[in-house]
């Protein structure tokens, strides 16, 4: 029988984590507004900019994550059915290229291609979080024991079965895994979206750059940082709770 702590998501210092980075985030914030280093920032910086910019970069991240879910996952389980597995190692390569190249050159390349704008940046970020997400959704489906799917044939279960109610729930916590490592890159390459009009909080770290003011610098750079820090502890609360 499970202990109530097994049965919680959160464990008591992920909770104390969660709390303690809300808490730098909007400590620095305050200050930043309160306490600007002079008349620029003063006029600069509020909290209705930095909630626009942190609503915009979630927005840009999420999207961006959703689409690589929802391309990566199926067709990393069609990739590792039998008859087009021979297909894995070329998709592989084809996703990898995209992973290898810099991921401010992606953004660049999309520019040439669809223009300015927060589209742009979410193609581009669509692209760089694939490799992670379909690389473990395949070693997930197939590090499943094969006397496992071997002994639900037996049983008289149905491919489809096999996979909906005994691969993928066995691979869950591997799939999480990809998902999880694809979030925390996309919310820190999210920064470049600001270069090509995206919006997010790469505004405030190029303002803060040409002003030449470390307050709206700071929060700029900072702000992203601890939203991976969260979403890292958010996914590996859930990657341990898929684990059966």
């Amino acid at each position: 029988m499970m202990s109530r702590s097994q049965n919680q998501i959160f464990r008591l210092k992920d909770i104390a984590l969660i709390a303690l980075i809300f808490t730098i985030g909007i400590g620095f914030s305050v200050y930043v507004v309160t306490f600007p280093q002079d008349k620029i920032v003063e006029r600069f910086m509020s909290y209705e900019k930095i909630i626009r910019s942190i609503i915009q970069h979630l927005s840009i991240v999420v999207t961006s994550s959703l689409l690589a879910i929802a391309t990566s996952v199926p067709l990393g389980l069609i990739l590792t059915r039998p008859k087009y597995k021979k297909f894995a190692k070329t998709v592989l390569g084809f996703v990898n290229i995209g992973q290898t190249i810099p991921s401010l050159a992606i953004v660049a390349l999309f520019v040439g291609l669809l223009g300015i704008g927060t589209r742009t940046a979410i193609l581009a970020l669509w692209i760089y979080s694939l490799l992670p997400i379909l690389n473990n959704t395949l070693v997930g489906i197939l590090s499943v024991e094969p006397s496992i799917i071997e002994a639900a044939k037996g049983m008289g279960m149905l491919q489809k079965r096999i996979l909906f109610k005994i691969e993928i729930p066995l691979a869950m916590p591997i799939i999480i895994a990809g998902i999880r490592t694809a979030v925390t890159i996309n919310i820190g390459t999210a920064i470049f979206a600001a270069f090509v009009g995206g919006g997010g909080l790469g505004d405030l770290i190029i303002s803060g750059n040409n002003v030449n003011r470390w307050q709206i610098l700071v929060l700029g750079a900072s702000l992203p940082a601890l939203m991976a820090l969260l979403a890292d502890i958010i996914f590996g609360a859930i990657e341990r709770k898929t684990t059966i």
